[in-house]
């Protein structure tokens, strides 16, 4: 019986792994050995930072709140928990773009609250 080396699909696996770090520097992007191992890490670190993106957003939104809210002489945390009592259910998104984008929007929101 013949020996089967399954040669091709060996080969398109490594050119697929090395169109994939095609950039990266030095030997990881030239060598099999170093480019799989390239290509491992930085989906690792894509994942995680798919999340870690969504913290950093969030915190963003909130410091950006919290200054709308202070020029107004509020707190964050009681304009937050007036929103929640009024059963206003905007996000952090909606409210830090109203905060930015349209002030009288946002005025119009801390009046609803009947926080002053």
């Amino acid at each position: 019986m013949p020996r089967v080396t399954n040669a091709a699909s060996t080969r398109a696996r490594r050119k697929r792994v090395l169109k994939s770090t095609r950039g990266y520097f030095g030997n990881k992007s030239r060598l099999y050995k170093f480019a799989k191992d390239a290509q491992m890490h930085a989906g690792v670190y894509a994942y995680r930072d798919r999340r870690v993106r969504r913290r950093e957003f969030r915190t963003l939104w909130i410091a950006r709140i919290n200054a709308a809210c202070r020029t107004r002489g509020l707190k964050y945390s009681v304009f937050m928990a007036a929103l929640k009592k009024a059963n206003i259910e905007l996000d952090r998104k909606q409210i830090s773009e109203l905060a930015i984008n349209n002030e009288a929007g946002f005025d119009a929101l801390v009046k609803q609250l009947n926080l002053k």
